[in-house]
């Protein structure tokens, strides 16, 4: 089996046990906790998140008959994020966030090509990349169900890659990189369920981030040409600590 279906899988099994733990915790929470935590208007936190990240690629034309390529292979890596959280409330049960942050990254590219003994050689090109973030996100949640509320949410964020290579010259490095551009745009969107413990809220979050701009520097090399786009996609699963 893929590996990423065992992610699905994984995923699906941890979505189940969460629902069948937060309907037993809400049935068995009968004191309301924070009783006073919707009565202020401004909340604030931070977030642990991690991160599994990859591109959305689009390849050239005629990359079949380019330098004798095969396949090129998408390889998503694990990363973690670290937020700040401020929160206000617009209205009853809907918030806007503003999450600065960092947002370690690291994607593989994996090029296969035919050699002239017909032979396969595959070379593994690794996209690193650390991102200063600032979403900002709308979220819509349910009433509070004792001790417990989902919400579901939507933004946008800007990103700086404060580890870029862009600049790096390609005829001085021992082996060719594949550049990226060093700022993004995405589309955030996700849910998540509401904890109201005794002394904090704990939110647990799944988030999809979905880049805009192509991010690829076309400077001919063996690797970028023959790609004509590539896309920033993340899934991030986020615990927050708000106060």
């Amino acid at each position: 089996m893929e590996k990423k279906n065992y992610i699905k899988l994984f995923l699906l099994g941890a979505f189940c046990t969460l629902f069948f733990s937060v309907d037993s915790y809400a049935q068995r929470n009968t004191a309301n906790n924070l009783s006073g935590f919707d009565r202020r208007s401004y909340h604030f936190g931070f977030i642990l998140g991690y991160n599994s990240s990859n591109f959305s690629m689009q390849r050239a034309p005629d990359f079949n008959f380019t330098d004798s390529l095969l396949a090129i292979t998408m390889k998503p890596q694990p990363g973690f994020n670290l937020n700040l959280l401020a929160s206000y409330d617009l209205m009853e049960n809907f918030h806007i966030r503003f999450l600065p942050g960092l947002s370690f990254q690291d994607r593989t590219m994996d090029f296969t090509f035919l050699e002239s003994d017909l032979d396969r050689n595959t070379e593994s090109r690794r996209i690193e990349s650390v991102y200063l973030d600032f979403p900002i996100n709308f979220k819509l949640r349910t009433n509070r169900s004792r001790n417990f509320a989902a919400y579901m949410l939507a933004g946008g964020k800007y990103s700086l890659d404060m580890q870029s290579q862009k600049d790096v010259n390609q005829d001085l490095s021992a082996n060719q990189i594949i550049k990226i551009i060093d700022h993004d745009y995405s589309i955030d969107i996700g849910g998540g369920f509401d904890f109201f413990l005794e002394y904090f809220k704990l939110s647990l979050e799944f988030k999809s981030s979905l880049g805009i701009p192509n991010l690829l520097i076309q400077d001919d090399t063996i690797y970028s040409r023959n790609v004509s786009s590539l896309k920033s996609r993340a899934f991030i699963f986020s615990i927050t600590f708000e106060g």
